[in-house]
């Protein structure tokens, strides 16, 4: 005669956390699922005009004049004004035309002057923004004192301040020192914008003591624990506030409008509002052009960007 099987109390203890496991996990990917839909809905959003700019960039003069059309309409002045009408958004050419940027390349030289402009401009204030941000970055976290906090405390305070509250003080002192309307104005404000010794300096702090100790002990100087352990380490936060400060001065305009009187010196920020409203065309181009730097920038420093601002400046394991 066989003998009943009883019951083990550890098979339902395994059925119920089995069982609880599936309904977390299910959780877990419903969790995720929405996340992304989420996620994707706002980068349609947020990728809709770059991707609407660079398509009607190919259009050509009469399919725009189409689709964008009916956004003017001729004032009695003669001049043109925008009404309420909706527009038909086309992302796809009917027919792929190479004539805005030919034009804008070859037969009006003025666009890729204001590009120039802008290169000129940005350029010198990234780089020499970096070095002496990592110069002061080094003595704000190598050294302590009440000297030494007033100026980092003034140097957050300037860097709370929008642009607009320093505008008038940047233009008594560049007319003071005679620089307006010269490269000048716009250059020494950005060279000793606080935003990127604020970054380095909270980097530089959370470099270990015990590596810059080792480093005296074998003889080691200031300049060689600068140059050999600090900018190492902290290369990601260069990248990172490279390119940030890349971004941020190469859509400036209200620096240029208030301290360039002349237009030829305009960089191309404030050059594309002044297009035409009959040259939607060349708008579109004239802006995919002017993206491409700052995505070239972005794509190439992606992975230093994402690197320095979840890297906390110290030793990684």
């Amino acid at each position: 005669m066989k003998k009943k099987r009883t019951a083990d109390p550890g098979d339902f203890l395994r059925m119920r956390d089995a069982k609880a496991a599936r309904k977390r996990k299910i959780w877990n990917y419903f969790k995720i699922g929405v996340a992304t839909m989420i996620a994707a809905a706002f980068a349609f959003l947020f990728l809709t005009p770059i991707v609407l700019t660079i398509t009607n960039s190919f259009m050509s003069a009469s399919e725009i004049a189409s689709n964008y059309g009916s956004v003017f309409e001729t004032s009695a002045e003669g001049g043109k004004v925008f009404i309420y009408k909706i527009v038909n958004l086309k992302f796809i050419p009917d027919t792929v035309s190479f004539s805005q940027y030919i034009t804008v390349l070859f037969k009006s030289p003025e666009y890729l002057l204001k590009f120039w402009n802008s290169v000129i401009l940005v350029g010198p204030i990234v780089v020499f923004q970096l070095i002496v941000a990592c110069l002061a970055s080094y003595g704000f976290a190598r050294y302590e004192g009440k000297l030494r906090q007033i100026i980092f405390f003034s140097y957050i305070i300037l860097m709370l301040m929008p642009y607009q509250v320093t505008l008038v003080p940047n233009y008594l002192v560049s007319s003071w020192l005679k620089l307006l309307d010269t490269n000048w104005a716009i250059w020494l404000p950005g060279i000793v914008s606080p935003f990127a010794v604020f970054l380095l300096t909270k980097f530089m702090k959370r470099i270990p003591q015990s590596m810059i100790e080792a480093a005296q002990i074998d003889g080691a100087g200031e300049w060689q624990i600068f140059r050999k352990i600090c900018i190492p380490l902290c290369k990601g936060a260069i990248c990172s506030a490279a390119i940030l400060v890349f971004i941020d001065y190469w859509n400036m305009v209200e620096q240029p409008l208030i301290l360039l009187s002349d237009a030829e010196k305009h960089p191309l920020s404030v050059y594309l509002s002044r297009i035409n409203s009959g040259e939607v065309g060349l708008a579109f181009a004239v802006a995919t052009i002017y993206m491409i730097p700052c995505l070239l920038v972005f794509l190439y420093g992606e992975e230093y960007l994402v690197d320095g601002i979840t890297y906390q400046g110290g030793v990684k394991g």
